[in-house]
């Protein structure tokens, strides 16, 4: 009776051994937006997209690897830090912060087309997710800084979301009364228009 009691014991360990080894690695890279500010951290986008994983029968883990206020010269120097996690897939949604604060595009470019190079050098997938400005910031400048996501994503071969906040933004609904930040609900909406851009690269 020891014998097989202890047989199942070592079963079980070892099934359990194998699935953890098995599970993918997806990194949520970004800044508040992924982070989650504001919000429980059960429903940030990455614990929600975390849930749909799960609900859908993919074998991923998420990490969020958000920060609050980052850029994309603070997220360029995290890169290193994030492909400690070893990811398969990284989704990268930075930017806001550089155009809020009026930074140059082309730094803006240079950065996010060295984040993208640097997570495909290590062997991962990157889906980038576009960010939009407000018109007040001037045509040319929200223009091309729409643009500067869709040619990096093309240079690099990424897959790419248009915008992050797609049928979120400017609802008052899905948002937090910064006007910026989602709420619950809004964070939900994310994802499922995340999912098909984020779906062709899972593997099961």
């Amino acid at each position: 009776m020891r014998f097989l009691v202890a047989s199942a014991l070592v079963s079980v360990l070892a099934f359990a051994g194998t699935a953890h080894a098995a599970e993918r690695i997806v990194v949520a890279f970004g800044d508040s937006l992924t982070a989650g500010l504001g919000v429980m951290p059960d429903d940030s986008y990455p614990a929600q997209l975390q849930a749909r994983l799960r609900a859908e029968g993919y074998a991923y883990r998420v990490v969020n690897a958000g920060a609050s206020g980052d850029t994309t010269a603070g997220g360029r120097r995290r890169v290193d830090w994030a492909l400690k996690n070893k990811p398969d897939i990284v989704i990268v949604a930075l930017g806001a912060n550089d155009a809020l604060r009026g930074q140059d595009l082309a730094s803006v470019r240079s950065n996010l087309d060295g984040i993208v190079a640097r997570f495909q050098k290590a062997g991962a997938r990157v889906l980038m997710a576009g960010m939009e400005m407000p018109p007040n910031y001037g045509a040319r400048y929200t223009a091309d800084f729409r643009r500067l996501y869709v040619d990096v994503a093309r240079k690099r071969g990424s897959a790419f979301m248009p915008f992050l906040l797609d049928g979120v933004a400017g609802n008052p609904r899905l948002n937090q009364p910064d006007g910026i930040h989602p709420t619950a609900e809004g964070y939900r909406i994310v994802v499922d228009h995340l999912w098909p851009h984020l779906e062709p690269l899972l593997t099961r």
